[in-house]
């Protein structure tokens, strides 16, 4: 049977009130699941037995944190349906029509109840930096560009204005809490942010943010959220602990008494507060939905060796609110996880590169060890070493597909005869023209957005004294795609065709370039329609391909670099920690409140359960900082986290690792020698 293969705590959870006709909906149910202890093969087995016992797939809301996710998740289902309804298997997992990312869910409901909500349904979605390019846009308008002092900027105005939204908190406490240093700027910020949404909307375009905030609006209205509500029977959430204040209160408008409704997660791996999530989501759930809400704990953990869990347990268990659990194994192990003093990162560096070299030698391949850090900056040191020994590595937490410069000129042409209302995407696609600047784009847009048919106005406009031919084409193309005569994907051709000669004049890699524009012509065949593209490629873009796949290439095998929230969610056979100090982690800048201070040991505690058979937490004692007093360079001390006190010593090996391994008589002797070089200088001139 299809049940067997999991655990009597993974079981209950998938059973958790289904009756064999599928009649019965499911009270509220949180599944508490450890780290490595088989959560997204759980979640994909009540999914399936849900569909076994008779649920409608097409009314079953699978919410998961990444697209990608949800596409495992299905073929997961399928594969577990094949068991019980054999060749039906496929039929009824295509079905699961509604599953995706919060986002992406809140796009398809948005369209559907568009003319509801005041909405035009052709809207277009700006990602972060197009986003941050509107907000620059309106800011510069206003004047703030050039103000005395100077004004954020707009990565910082948009991430304020990201952070009151989706952690539903005003503004003046956003900026006391998370910004404090823009706190003098508020009353500008509030008419920044005004003038920011009365574009989006005249432009008809959503950001990354509107996704949440309209579908939260829109299930406000008590007979909307019923209705909505009232199309999905089953409504299951992965990552639960991710999620942020809006998502939340969407879930309670959708099922008001948590029936049917299932959330996944682990409160302990709770690390995205940058992102607005909050813990306090999974830790309220069963106060929310109190005295109907079941908890279901996952603590068996098929990953890692008992003696890592005994050491992450430990750390976890100094949690100052925490679902209790304690992640145990059938994996035992003699190695104790390693706490290794070294003198500086200089010297951990060249630690952590012998002990990569050592652990390959004995058939451990590159690729099943990982290097973790808190902060991208911390691998400085270890980056240079590896490059000087020849040891191929990927960083990870880099360079999106879509931020590449190329890739975000073919999709503003999409987007562009998608929605001529656009004012970002015609900016970015006019400028690529030669002899078009930011005036005669403006110019332009301003016209075309006083038209009722903004691309036949277009047409109407006599070219640019210097674009020549380019301006015809560049018209003709957008007229072509605003026909949509071509179809979908060959419309993406045209684009690509006609900004050909574009990338050969603007980028010197042009080769390289055009690579990317062919995968992601290959991407686009994949989806039924422009709309459809521009939106899942906006909402969950794929890694870059020009930027970091050549890394690899230099060898078969490639050493792991990696910040731990890029780690999340990934497990390694060997695993090295940098900079287990204060200051690193927790870090300096993450000590202000209680609530920090917890998330970086939950930071801690993401990390260490990452590896499978060895893990080694790497301590140097005195960091170099530059030019920090009158006196030039020097060194700092510091002393080893504040999750690790000497009370948890003994769940770890602890050991040091020095310069010299063995001091021979000679290299003793070497070390009296001294001379007087400056005089030796001196006396070369004398």
């Amino acid at each position: 049977m299809y049940l067997e293969k999991l655990n009597p705590q993974q079981r209950m959870a998938v059973e958790h009130g289904t009756l064999i006709d599928g009649s019965h909906i499911a009270g509220p149910l949180l599944v508490i699941a450890g780290a490595g202890s088989g959560k997204t093969n759980t979640l994909a087995h009540r999914v399936a037995h849900l569909i076994v016992k008779g649920a409608d797939p097409r009314r079953i809301l699978l919410m998961t944190f990444s697209r990608r996710a949800a596409a495992e998740m299905a073929r997961r289902v399928e594969r577990i349906c094949r068991d019980v309804l054999g060749s039906n298997a496929g039929v009824m997992a295509d079905a699961l029509s509604w599953s995706g990312t919060f986002h992406g869910i809140g796009a398809r409901l948005l369209r559907d109840y568009a003319e509801q909500i005041g909405l035009d349904p052709g809207f277009t979605i700006h990602d972060r930096e197009d986003s941050a390019d509107l907000m620059n846009l309106i800011r510069h308008d206003l004047g703030f560009s050039k103000t005395e002092s100077r004004f954020p900027t707009k990565g910082t105005c948009l991430a304020i204005y990201s952070r009151a939204v989706n952690s539903e908190t005003a503004l003046d406490l956003v900026l006391r809490d998370v910004f404090p240093w823009c706190a003098t700027w508020e009353k500008q910020l509030r008419e920044l942010f005004a003038c920011y949404v009365e574009a989006k909307q005249s432009q008809n375009v959503l950001d990354y943010d509107d996704l949440l905030l309209y579908w939260a609006q829109m299930v406000g209205e008590e007979m909307i959220a019923e209705d909505i509500g009232s199309r999905f029977d089953h409504v299951l959430v992965d990552e639960y602990q991710d999620t942020n204040r809006l998502q939340a209160s969407i879930l309670l408008a959708l099922k008001p008494q948590g029936q049917g409704l299932t959330v996944v997660g682990d409160d302990a791996q709770s690390i995205y507060s940058f992102r607005a999530a909050t813990v306090r989501n999974i830790l309220d759930f069963p106060a929310a939905f109190s005295p109907a809400a079941n908890i279901v704990t996952l603590d068996r953990n098929y990953r890692s060796t008992q003696p890592i869990l005994a050491a992450a347990n430990a750390v976890i268990d100094l949690a100052s609110e925490r679902f209790t659990k304690n992640l145990w194994t059938e994996r035992q192990s003699s190695e104790r996880p390693r706490l290794v003093t070294v003198r500086d990162e200089a010297e951990q560096a060249r630690y952590i590169t012998d002990m990569v070299l050592d652990n390959r030698e004995e058939g451990l391949t590159l690729k099943q060890q990982a290097v973790l850090f808190r902060a991208s900056h911390h691998s400085g040191p270890l980056e240079v070493e590896l490059t000087r020994r020849n040891i191929p590595f990927v960083k990870f937490g880099g360079l999106k597909f879509l931020d590449s410069a190329h890739v975000k000129d073919m999709l503003a042409a999409l987007r562009f005869a998608q929605n001529p209302r656009d004012r970002v995407a015609g900016f970015r696609l006019m400028q690529i023209l030669p002899g078009v600047g930011p005036s005669t784009a403006q110019k332009t847009l301003d016209l075309m957005a006083e038209d009722a048919n903004p691309i036949t106005a277009l047409g109407a406009m006599p070219a640019p004294p210097r674009s020549g031919e380019d301006w015809t084409t560049f018209v003709s193309m957008l007229q072509e795609l605003k026909t949509g005569k071509a179809g979908w994907p060959a419309e993406i051709g045209l684009a690509r065709e006609w900004y050909a000669p574009h990338l050969e004049r603007l980028h010197e890699d042009a080769a390289t370039r055009q690579a990317d524009l062919l995968q992601l012509e290959q991407i686009a065949s994949g989806y039924a329609s422009r709309e459809r593209f521009l939106t899942e490629l906006t909402l969950d873009p794929p890694d870059a391909t020009s930027d970091q796949a050549g890394v690899p290439l230099l060898d078969e095998d490639y050493l792991i670099l990696s910040t731990i929230h890029s780690a999340k969610g990934q497990e390694w056979t060997r695993v090295f920690m940098l900079n287990v100090v204060d200051g690193c982690i927790p870090s300096d800048l993450a000590v202000g409140t209680t609530a920090e201070i917890e998330e970086e040991r939950r930071l801690l505690y993401v990390a260490m359960t990452r590896a499978r058979d060895g893990l080694d937490l790497v301590v140097p004692q005195r960091f170099f900082t530059y030019g920090q007093n009158s006196q030039g360079d020097r060194h700092v001390y510091a002393s080893r986290s504040r999750f690790i006190p000497a009370t948890l010593l003994q769940f770890f090996e602890a050991c040091s690792w020095p310069q010299v391994k063995s001091g021979s008589a000679a290299q003793q002797q070497a070390r009296q020698v001294r001379i007087d070089v400056g005089a030796r200088m001196r006396g070369m001139w004398r």
